[in-house]
């Protein structure tokens, strides 16, 4: 089959088929922007977990004067003794404790007051209800059992705090989201495929005149068959493009723009999943699409087109 005549047969059935490569298109760009938003949160979650498993901190909270109800601190608020000594048994805790960083009662107040500073409820909380603390960083932050039985009973401590809780919890409900994501690509992907095989079962259909002559001057199944199939690969390609430019504009506006800045300043700088992570993924979307859409083509050719 010559290249300018397959060209213009393809032309052809998508200029009278446009009803159908439309939503073609638009169930390949919904399908492919889901699944894309799937796999840079799952990649994102990877990422930060790197990162604030590295820089999570064991927290050692000393007694207030409110803190009578706990065992350790039965005689009140922490002594200075009861202080240095917490310091010295965290300093013999080395190589495991690799910074201590103590925090006062008027610097915990302070970041309280900062963080909820529009809180009704911040004037009803005295200063002397803060706990001050030390923040210990782990070389091995699996291991805060050791920290945890270290002190939790000590003289002066109200509570032992592991931050990997919190972040776990933050982690696992962006895991939840991510797999969300991922499923409703599955979804929109069996969407695409019934799509695809109704489209080519009602294409087929109307272009049976040209099929039958074709099959009588002695065109083979693959020469028939190959114009449908280039039909699906332009329509899917058109949906792939339209979803990496969504997803694009995602990452660049929403991340590394609105994200990026809203992060800017803060203790720390979360590593943002990029354009070079789109562009990484890339591959496996488009691809994965053209190989779904040729193989659902030539699958519903062979079940209702003859040869």
């Amino acid at each position: 089959m010559r290249p300018g005549f397959l060209l213009g047969e393809v032309a052809n059935g998508l200029r009278r088929n446009v009803s159908m490569v439309v939503s073609v298109v638009l169930v390949t760009m919904v399908s492919l922007f889901f699944l894309g938003i799937g796999l840079l949160a799952q990649q994102q979650v990877d990422t930060a977990k790197g990162y604030w498993y590295d820089k999570v901190q064991v927290s050692i909270f000393l007694c207030t004067p409110d803190s009578t109800d706990v065992a350790s601190c039965a005689a009140g608020a922490v002594t200075p003794e009861q202080r240095e000594q917490i310091a010295a048994d965290l300093e013999g805790l080395e190589p495991l404790v690799t910074q201590v960083y103590y925090e006062s009662n008027q610097d915990a107040y302070d970041r309280f007051r900062e963080q909820f500073r529009n809180s009704p409820v911040l004037d009803t909380i005295p200063q002397e209800a803060i706990p001050e603390s030390f923040r210990v960083n782990l070389s091995d932050p699996s291991k805060y059992e050791v920290i945890r039985q270290a002190f939790e009973q000590a003289p002066g401590v109200e509570s032992v705090e592991d931050q990997r809780e919190v972040v776990d919890k933050l982690f696992t409900f962006l895991g939840v989201l991510s797999i969300g994501a991922l499923a409703l690509a599955v979804a929109m992907v069996g969407c695409a495929v019934l799509l695809i095989s109704t489209a080519i079962r009602l294409t087929a259909w109307s272009r049976r005149r040209e099929t039958a002559i074709k099959r009588m001057v002695g065109a083979s199944a693959f020469s028939i068959y190959l114009p449908f199939v280039l039909e699906t690969v332009v329509a899917t390609l058109v949906g792939a493009a339209l979803a990496l430019g969504l997803l694009w504009a995602t990452v660049r506006f929403g991340i590394t723009g609105f994200l990026s800045e809203l992060l800017a300043g803060q203790s720390g700088l979360i590593s943002l999943v990029g354009e070079r992570d789109l562009w990484l993924i890339t591959p496996f979307l488009v691809g994965g699409a053209l190989l779904l859409a040729v193989l659902t083509a030539w699958a519903a050719l062979r079940r209702h087109v003859r040869v």
